[in-house]
């Protein structure tokens, strides 16, 4: 088996430069990396990465938690996680946490074990059911909530909720009803804050008979716009939490013979790619997905190299899409 001394012989160089070379390519010079390079595919020297990790004291791997691998926005965060953590020579460990937390603690256990370096959580940070942040452990919350105790990057989802129904309203919209998440959810938690504050500023009373719990899945956006649509006097417009139950919404509508926009206006919130091409197009708010991860991993990667120290929250602007499946109130929904 070829070892690093042969490796060394045939480049004419000391083990400690391979080994540099190999850990930290930075620190060494182009001139020796191409002898190095040159030796390694000569010998096929395959180089021992576990005691590499041990040595270094780094696994070179962070760990996303992500608790619905489905989920389209979380595809595309995930997608921003890795393309900075490659550039940087970090491999991503994808976590399938199915929102659990005992299974967090597996994967957050990696990382105390130094088989990870640190890790992200795209589940929102809930005070009585978090294992993070955790002494020892650097992590972030990408897609987060308001007030998560720990580095994070999150949009204003309050403001953008509110954005929404404030545009409802001004289309003479005042029964407005709303398909959240669970109620357990922060994200449900700051969108919800900002549906009532809108009603709120427009005088307009709260009906809690208006708000049916979703799960940010497709069926239930099918089953609340079944419970909408046998309502003796149902909303003429509906805030759905995400696109995928707006969606979901508009087709229960269709199927029991309502028009969108013309006899209900429906919203979403992500802005889904399939969000341009539905029929009628979905208004919605984006969020920059991709974004949110890149960042996510740069600050993740900045506390692993020691660069920073202190927690950090960025907060993205986010942009409120009107499109179709929104019009003026008419007297036409019921």
């Amino acid at each position: 088996m070829t070892t690093i001394r042969d490796v060394a012989k045939e480049a004419g160089l000391s083990t400690g430069t391979i080994s540099k070379a190999l850990s930290h390519p930075e620190r060494v010079s182009k001139k020796n990396l191409e002898k190095v390079e040159a030796a390694i595919l000569k010998l096929n020297y395959k180089p021992n990465m576990l005691a590499q990790k041990f040595r270094s004291n780094t696994a070179n791997t962070i760990v996303v938690m992500v608790p619905d691998i489905a989920n389209l926005f979380f595809a595309k965060v995930i997608s921003g996680i890795e393309s900075v953590a490659q550039r940087a020579g970090y491999n991503v460990l994808l976590g399938d946490t199915r929102d659990s937390s005992n299974k967090e603690k597996d994967f957050i256990r990696m990382v105390e074990t130094r088989l990870a370096d640190g890790v992200i959580n795209l589940r929102p940070y809930k005070e009585n059911d978090s294992l993070l942040p955790k002494a020892g452990v650097f992590a972030v919350s990408a897609s987060s909530c308001e007030g998560t105790p720990y580095s994070s990057v999150r949009i204003d989802n309050a403001g953008a909720a509110n954005k929404v129904v404030r545009h409802l309203i001004q289309q003479g919209h005042k029964r407005i009803g709303v398909i959240s998440g669970l109620k357990t959810n922060p994200h449900t938690r700051d969108r919800m804050k900002g549906y009532l504050q809108a009603l709120e500023s427009q005088g307009i009373e709260f009906d809690e008979s208006l708000v049916i719990e979703g799960d940010f899945n497709y069926w239930s956006g099918i089953s609340a716009a079944e419970q909408f649509y046998h309502m003796e006097n149902r909303p003429s417009a509906v805030f759905c939490m995400n696109d995928e139950m707006a969606i979901a919404a508009m087709k229960g509508f269709i199927d029991k013979g309502l028009r969108i926009p013309q006899d209900i206006s429906i919203t979403g919130f992500d802005d889904m790619d399939v969000s341009k091409y539905v029929v009628p197009t979905l208004t919605t708010v984006a969020q920059p997905a991709e974004k949110i991860g890149e960042k996510s991993a740069e600050m993740l990667l900045d506390m692993i190299q020691g660069k920073v120290t202190e927690n950090k929250e960025y907060v993205f602007p986010y942009e409120f899409i009107i499109r179709e499946s929104t019009s003026a109130f008419t007297e036409k929904t019921k």
